[in-house]
């Protein structure tokens, strides 16, 4: 348990000294040139498109997995702590906080007075179009994409790493790593205009189903308003994503604000749209949010390391590794 503990500190703290690292040295950026590789016209015909996306969907997050894995066993066998460190960083690069609320915060500032430097850089944020976009609507999507990347960018990573870290610190980070393909899969082929990235989108709903839900409960714990979680049920279901709904309808019943991709979907429409002063507030809520998912997680990975069938697990896989 206090390996466990240590390596999610030292994440987390590697998170708060660096941010992201540069695309260049980036492991998920270089994940995505393999996505980028598969993502074609293997066929003429939709249906085998989809097909061959189930293939892609099934076996391409294998592949940060298996590295993952592999690397915190290899360190291990150089140095006792080696894979515990190992660990941290697979951790790490699979989750993004620092960088999330700058961007954000950066976005929500430029709003006042500089709407050109909002909108370049709130591409980085969301995929819409943001030519024409107002003010308000610019730190609405800089809100939303926030609330949605703390389950996906953190919450999705973080929890099941933290529950499998106890047993065994390997499957830990394949998971993790695994779980970081998956959503960037998603992010590169699930579109509607993709059939090949049919299933990898069916596939992130199902992953994103659970960490949506807990990252929402983060936010409303963090804004000290557990009801805001139940106010949100009535919006949650209204952006396509059956997940992403949730912790941005949970934040804009916590603020309280609107929050609206035009045309799509409008969150908590008795609210106005967010104000400068909403989005810093925003920033510093999910913020919060977050450390109440870390403390959550924590909690998962103690109630873990006391079980007894669950440490007589973890001491078969250790014995396979060492085999």
């Amino acid at each position: 348990m206090l390996t466990t503990l240590a390596v999610i500190g030292l994440a987390f703290s590697l998170d708060l000294l660096i941010g992201e690292p540069p695309t260049a040295a980036h492991p998920v950026a270089w994940f995505g040139r393999l996505v980028g590789a598969v993502d074609r016209q293997w066929s003429a015909d939709e249906r085998r498109q989809r097909l061959v996306g189930v293939g892609i969907a099934a076996l391409t997050p294998l592949v940060p997995a298996v590295v993952a894995a592999g690397a915190v066993l290899a360190a291990a066998t150089l140095h006792p702590m080696g894979g515990g460190v190992a660990a941290a960083l697979v951790l790490f690069l699979t989750t993004s906080l620092r960088s999330l609320l700058e961007l954000t915060e950066d976005v929500v500032a430029a709003t006042d007075g500089d709407l050109d430097r909002a909108r370049e850089r709130v591409r980085g944020l969301v995929g819409r179009d943001t030519a024409t976009l107002s003010a308000d609507e610019l730190r609405s999507a800089a809100v939303e994409s926030a609330g949605e990347n703390l389950a996906d960018g953190f919450v999705a990573t973080l929890v099941p790493f933290a529950v499998l870290a106890p047993i065994s610190l390997p499957a830990a980070a394949a998971v993790a790593a695994w779980i970081k393909g998956v959503n960037t899969l998603d992010s590169m082929l699930g579109y509607p205009s993709k059939p090949v990235g049919t299933a990898s989108a069916h596939l992130d709903d199902f992953v994103m189903h659970l960490p949506a839900r807990l990252a929402a409960a983060s936010i409303a714990v963090a804004a000290a308003d557990p009801f805001a979680l139940a106010r949100a049920r009535q919006w949650a279901r209204a952006p396509p994503s059956p997940n992403s709904g949730w912790p941005m309808a949970t934040l804009a019943c916590a603020l309280p604000v609107r929050l609206e991709k035009a045309g799509v979907y409008v969150l908590n429409p008795d609210s106005a749209l967010p104000t400068v002063a909403d989005g810093e507030r925003a920033v510093t809520l999910v913020g919060r949010a977050a450390v109440v998912s870390i403390a959550a997680a924590i909690v998962l990975a103690v109630i873990v390391s006391g079980s007894p069938a669950l440490e007589s697990v973890g001491r078969r896989i250790a014995e396979v590794g060492h085999g």
